[in-house]
Parts: C-alpha cells; sequence; structure tokens
C-alpha cells in the first residue's frame, strides 16, 4: 500500500453532499482538521454543489463518480450516500485504486462487504466504515468499568432504544434502501457490544415486527420493521441482545445493560450507574461518562496512511457489524437461527 509523506500529501473528497445532518461538509472539515486537502465534491444535486463551493472555494465538484474518479487525483474518498448504495460505490472507488471510508453502515449484506474486502485487498488501498462513535463516551466508560472489574465477569449484553412514534417519511425508514430497523443505531450498538464481547459470533437470531406503520408510510409494503431485535450467540457464552422499536410505550431509560456475576452496569448516553449485592445491602455507583474522543478516528486513519501504524477500524472489524444485522434481519424472514460465516 502506497505510503504518504504527510497527511496534507492526501487528496480527499466525498461522495454526497446532501442537507440532512450537513455531513459532506462535517466529513472534509474533520479531515482537513487532520491535515489532509478537501480536494472534491460528488453531488447530484446542482444547489448543494454551489454550497459545497461556497464552503470549500476551488474545490472540484461534479456530479458523476464515474467523471470523478477519471478526472479527479483525489486519494480518499468518503461515501456518505444512502446505505443501499455502499456496496456499489465502494467498489467502484476501490477498484478505481482509491481508499474509500465509507459512513456506517459499510453496506447492507456480508457478501458487499466481502466483495469489497476483496476488492481493497486486490488494489492494496485502504477500507474503513466511518465508525468514530467507536470512540463514544459511554462505550469508553463501558470498557472503563468492566475492566476495573467492578461487575465481574460479563455474562450478557442487552441494548434497547426506541419509543411508540412513527418512524417517518425519509429513506432511513424505507427498508430497501436503509436495510431495515436495526440499520441505524442498531450499528453503532453492535459496535459498542463488540467491544465489550472479546469474542467470535457463533450465530444470530432475529425476530421482528412490521406492519403497524406500514400503513402511515409512503413506503407501504417497503417500510421498514415497526421493530427489530437481533439476539447474537458468542463462542464465550455472553449473548447479546439489540432492540430498536418504535412501538413501546414504556421506552427504557437506558441504552445498555450489561450483567455480569459480580454486579450489573447500566449506561445512557451521558451517564453510567454500578448495581450490585453486597451481603444485605444494594450497593449503586453512578456518575458521568468520560468525554467522546471521535477525532481520534480520522488520526488513526492518518497515521495508518502516513506511519503505517494499525487501522484499528479494519474492515473485517466493520464486516463483524453488518453481519449481525444482515444474519438477524434474514433470520426473522425466515423463522430460524442462522450461524455466522467467517471468510
Amino acid at each position: 500500500m502506497r505510503r504518504y509523506k504527510n497527511a496534507s500529501d492526501i487528496k480527499v473528497g466525498v461522495i454526497g453532499y446532501g442537507s440532512q445532518y450537513n455531513m459532506g461538509k462535517l466529513h472534509l472539515e474533520e479531515m482537513a482538521n487532520v491535515g489532509m486537502k478537501p480536494t472534491v465534491v460528488v453531488e447530484l444535486d446542482e444547489q448543494r454543489l454551489a454550497v459545497a463551493r461556497k464552503d470549500f472555494p476551488g474545490i472540484e465538484t461534479y456530479t458523476s463518480v464515474d467523471q470523478m474518479l477519471a478526472k479527479s487525483e483525489v486519494d480518499l474518498i468518503t461515501i456518505i450516500t444512502p446505505h443501499h448504495t455502499h456496496g456499489e460505490l465502494g467498489l467502484k472507488c476501490l477498484g478505481a485504486g482509491r481508499h474509500v471510508v465509507c459512513e456506517k453502515p459499510m453496506a447492507v449484506t456480508t457478501d458487499e462487504c466481502d466483495a469489497m474486502i476483496d476488492e481493497a485487498k486486490k488494489q492494496q488501498v485502504v477500507l474503513t466504515a466511518y465508525h468514530n462513535r467507536h470512540w463514544d463516551g459511554c462505550v469508553l466508560q463501558a470498557l472503563k468499568v468492566i475492566d476495573s472489574g467492578v461487575i465481574g465477569e460479563v455474562s450478557r449484553v442487552a441494548a434497547q432504544m426506541g419509543a411508540h412514534k412513527f418512524p417517518g417519511d425519509w429513506w432511513r425508514s424505507n427498508k430497501s434502501i436503509s436495510g431495515g430497523a436495526l440499520y441505524d443505531w442498531g450499528v453503532h450498538f453492535a459496535e459498542y457490544a463488540l467491544q465489550m464481547i472479546d469474542s467470535q459470533i457463533v450465530e444470530v437470531s432475529g425476530f421482528s415486527h412490521w406492519g403497524h406503520w406500514a400503513c402511515k408510510s409512503p413506503w407501504m409494503k417497503d417500510a421498514n420493521e415497526d421493530e427489530a431485535t437481533a439476539v447474537v450467540r458468542f463462542a464465550n457464552g455472553v449473548w447479546l441482545t439489540i432492540t430498536i422499536t418504535y412501538l413501546d410505550h414504556y421506552p427504557k431509560e437506558n441504552w445498555f445493560e450489561i450483567t455480569g456475576t459480580e454486579g450489573t452496569l447500566l449506561l445512557t448516553a451521558n451517564r453510567w450507574k454500578t448495581v450490585r449485592i453486597e451481603g444485605d445491602k444494594t450497593v449503586t455507583n453512578e456518575g458521568p461518562n468520560v468525554p467522546s474522543d471521535w477525532p481520534r478516528y480520522h488520526q488513526n486513519l492518518i497515521d495508518h496512511l502516513v506511519q503505517g501504524k494499525p487501522l484499528i477500524i479494519t474492515p473485517e472489524w466493520s464486516r463483524r457489524t453488518i453481519h449481525i444485522l444482515d444474519l438477524a434481519t434474514r433470520s426473522a424472514e425466515k423463522g430460524v437461527t442462522l450461524k455466522a460465516k467467517y471468510p
């Protein structure tokens, strides 16, 4: 793989500069903050391209990925498009010899991930997914508590998010485009959990409910599930459940409940709490989570490209997250448990 002398030698670009969350600008700014050079934007909407030219004077703009790959000398491309396009666009950019960062999820299916990993190896370029939340304060806090031994050996992990609400009419609620209800925050929860559970995935069972909100959605039969759950069995005996719901009339206070042999750890986005039975007393401790450290994502990417340091968010790591969601979705459709598969 090509190494660069300095971060400033790496020309970067984005595919996607939509107005939702302004992610195109965010990514380019974050890459510029670690020294990379914003060079190109690809976007179908001419009005958004005009915004990009205002945000980054002199930047190259294109409405076609093929045209960009043919004309631009960009080294690294971040893909910020609807989920179902990540696999196709990733393969195209990798095949053109460009480093690729995919916004999460890396792709929708395991097969897409495997094809992208194979192409990256063939072209000797970097492939990674934008899991900056790998360094969220809540998961950093969880690892700190687990490593301290205060809750003992982890036996199970449960993650949940949602409420009773209409999921909206945007593309993220369209199953063919988004991948399903698990493919938004479920991606983050799976990635958090894989840091807490150091073991191979053995099998996944998926459960879902569909139809309550579909009649109110413009997507109708192609609407996301009302509720979806993944149950993951690991080789070390630990199991994980992830639930994303739009049906819950009694939403859970905590994002994560981590049960250990000596105590339980409860996590919200901002706070932690441990509960332990000591003799005839219930002992609790709690406090704010440690700060998030999102800049570490791009700093690690730079350290890898310039200094050859190990990449933390490898494509194989990102594949594990997608494999859980992919198996859960297919399991729910088939009504059977599915075994995990590794390359």
